[in-house]
């Protein structure tokens, strides 16, 4: 949701009208950009709580405070801050899955030390277990999203204000067919999402209470809207599938330079492109209406992974980036996964991600499920041997194996081990203990663990060299 195309801020810069084939155009030549997969980001969403006391809520002054702060350090990844408050870390597109991980866990030990000194905690979890929505940002862009998304319901003013996430960013694959094809890897990502959503479900509370659902998080996505958070239906090649879905989804808002936005009630852009009114839209229209999809997997050129609950303790955020690229670029890795997770089409039927049978079980069941339990331990399998041949280092894949041992081998994700709100604490959940092996393996300096092991010898630094990436990719 961060303002990263041209006039987000509310400008709308003079251009020529847009017409239905030259929009179709620009969707199907920037949606997948294609190319040998070999760069990979990630943005880390957190929740922001008092270290001693979270179920308390943070007072303004003190965040804006703790902001100030941290907007200081010299972060290799963009940060920005969510309309509840959480913290988001962008990544810079790295050439490799290692270089990624050094350079966000050297982000991430500034960040907790900065937080730290101010009594303060990022907090992985996918859904905030004991405050209720609470928008903390003014601006235009999301007083129009909480008008339009509240004509369905409370899962949009929750999924601003409460939800945090592990976003994971890959090259969209290469334009021929075969394991890393662009068409294979966009239905293997909606298929594998699923698979996803049930080891890494770690959201079962929100305001102080069992939802039922083991991510709540994707629960309130699927309940979000009627066609914002839907993925395109099938049928239809991915480019075609992209566009169409692109233009017949509602319009959020339409910018102006000055007072509110205008918030239409179901006006497609096709149909803004058609009538011309309240005015005619430009290419950055498109661009913003783009921001305001939210699909299990949206394709920016490349394709964004974004049906990852945020992961408790360090380290936890790691193991759905190696995992997921492993599965995704090593190519014997994804033939394996393939072959795994196309038998699931059937499970998931003709309704679109998230909601389908599939998405639904993973979210509420977890890897409870027995076919999504098979299935990840087929994938988290092949994910381990992946990460030897890409050059993980020792700890990246000790930490991995530490996760499939305690989860997904048995049949269970992180939710399962969560206590009750009532006995959570932020310390536990965020900087000071691995929930997977003890005192974090990647932690860089804080209050409680010390010098960085990113800048001296040791398991992290135990791998080849990235290769060089395209610097827009992720």
């Amino acid at each position: 949701m961060g303002l990263d195309i041209p006039g987000a801020t509310g400008s709308c810069p003079d251009a020529v009208p847009l017409d239905e084939s030259g929009a179709e155009d620009l969707l199907r030549g920037i949606c997948f950009k294609t190319g040998p997969p070999r760069t990979v980001g990630v943005e880390l969403e957190w929740l922001i709580h008092d270290r001693e006391r979270p179920d308390l809520a943070v007072s303004q002054e003190r965040l804006d405070s703790a902001v100030e702060a941290v907007r200081a350090l010299p972060l290799s990844a963009a940060l920005t801050f969510e309309p509840g408050g959480q913290l988001e870390l962008s990544s810079q597109p790295a050439g490799s899955l290692m270089e990624c991980v050094d350079t966000t866990a050297a982000d991430l030990a500034a960040v907790r030390a900065t937080l730290g000194a101010a009594g303060l905690a990022p907090v992985g979890l996918g859904v905030d277990p004991w405050q209720e929505p609470r928008r903390r940002l003014r601006e235009p862009r999301y007083e129009a999203m909480e008008a339009a998304l509240d004509r369905t319901g409370p899962a949009g003013r929750a999924m601003m204000c409460t939800s945090a996430s592990v976003q994971v960013c890959l090259d969209a694959g290469e334009e021929e067919p075969g394991p890393l094809g662009y068409g294979r890897r966009w239905q293997h990502a909606h298929l594998l999402g699923a698979v996803l959503v049930a080891a890494f479900a770690n959201s079962p509370f929100q305001q102080g209470r069992r939802t039922g659902w083991r991510s709540t998080r994707q629960s309130l996505w699927a309940d979000l809207d009627p066609g914002r958070s839907l993925a395109p239906g099938s049928g239809r090649a991915p480019r075609e599938a992209w566009a169409a879905h692109v233009l017949d989804t509602t319009v959020l808002c339409i910018r102006c330079e000055e007072g509110p936005w205008d918030v239409p009630e179901g006006l497609t852009f096709r149909e803004w492109i058609r009538t011309g009114s309240p005015r005619p839209p430009v290419r950055a229209d498109l661009d913003y209406h783009l921001t305001t999809l939210f699909p299990p997997v949206r394709p920016r050129g490349h394709l964004e992974l974004r049906m990852i609950d945020a992961q408790s303790g360090p380290d936890g955020w790691l193991v759905p980036l190696a995992v997921a690229t492993a599965l995704f670029d090593d190519p014997e890795a994804a033939e394996t996964v393939y072959r795994t997770v196309k038998p699931l089409a059937d499970t998931s039927g003709a309704p679109a991600a998230p909601r389908n049978p599939l998405w639904t079980a993973a979210a509420r069941e977890g890897l409870a499920d027995p076919e999504l339990r098979a299935a990840a331990i087929a994938c988290f399998g092949a994910a381990l041997p992946a990460l030897e041949r890409m050059g993980a280092s020792g700890a990246v894949r000790d930490t991995v194996a530490a996760f499939t041992d305690r989860y997904v081998a048995r049949g269970r994700c992180p939710a399962d081990d969560l206590p009750e709100p009532g006995d959570l604490t932020a310390r536990s959940l965020s900087a000071d203990q691995s929930p997977l092996n003890g005192p974090s393996l990647l932690s860089g300096p804080s209050p409680l663990n010390g010098p960085s092991r990113l800048n001296g010898p040791g398991p992290l630094n135990d791998h080849t060299p990235p290769r060089p990436g395209k610097a827009a990719s992720a």
